[in-house]
């Protein structure tokens, strides 16, 4: 059966508060249970999605959500591509929509909202794996300007069958071409330092730019 629903009020892509926690969990059980994009054995619980967003508060990650009538059709994410220092100027990117808003456009939404956002916090590379059978997923990330890079071939297995999943990147602002400015490298397990000199505060007003550099679009 089609679900699928185009929404017909304004959608508003902004920064994730603590209260979007319980619609984020419903929208990831259903890909978790439905999908091929995500291979958690299991879907999320409240206090994991809280853990994830308050890591990523923490190291200045955009974390979106899109509203539409109050409520939430969509989310998008961004983590570190790799965990070595090395790596500290990329990042990988989740995107996850609601079931009933599947192809309305939100994707369309969310992407760019988290490429401005992870550019404007001096990324310069983003990098996404998608389902090498998702053809809607490759066409949106192609859309915005990422390329297909490799092909990671029976990496993944679920419902009895092995998937291959496309590995596409993007560079963001001045990507390779020059040097970047140095960013906070991440503690060293015992070294006691710590890896930004951001306050670990739980929510005041500076978590809004730490999810997604102030972001707040309606379309």
């Amino acid at each position: 059966m089609d679900t699928t629903v185009a929404a017909s009020a304004p959608i508003t892509v902004r920064p994730s508060a603590e209260a979007d926690v319980p619609a984020m969990v419903a929208i990831y059980s259903h890909h978790v249970s439905n999908g091929l994009g995500t291979f958690d054995p299991e879907p999320l619980q409240d206090d994991d999605i809280k853990r994830r967003r308050k890591n990523m508060l923490k190291r200045r990650l955009p974390h979106l959500v899109a509203e539409c009538d109050g409520k939430i059709v969509g989310y998008a994410y961004a983590v570190p591509f790799r965990k070595r220092p090395a790596y500290r100027h990329a990042v990988k990117h989740s995107i996850y929509v609601h079931p009933d808003h599947l192809h309305s456009g939100i994707g369309r939404l969310l992407l760019p909202a988290l490429i401005e956002a992870c550019t404007a916090e001096g990324f310069r590379q983003m990098i996404g794996y998608v389902d090498a059978e998702n053809l809607p997923s490759q066409k949106l990330h192609e859309m915005f300007g990422f390329r297909r890079v490799g092909l990671l071939e029976g990496v993944g297995f679920k419902y009895g069958r092995w998937t291959d999943a496309l590995l596409m990147q993007r560079a963001l602002g001045e990507g390779a071409t020059s040097l970047p400015p140095e960013r906070p490298k991440p503690e060293r397990p015992g070294s006691g330092q710590p890896a930004s000199s951001q306050p670990a505060s739980s929510e005041p007003a500076s978590s809004q730019a730490a999810s997604g550099g102030g972001y707040s679009r309606t379309t």
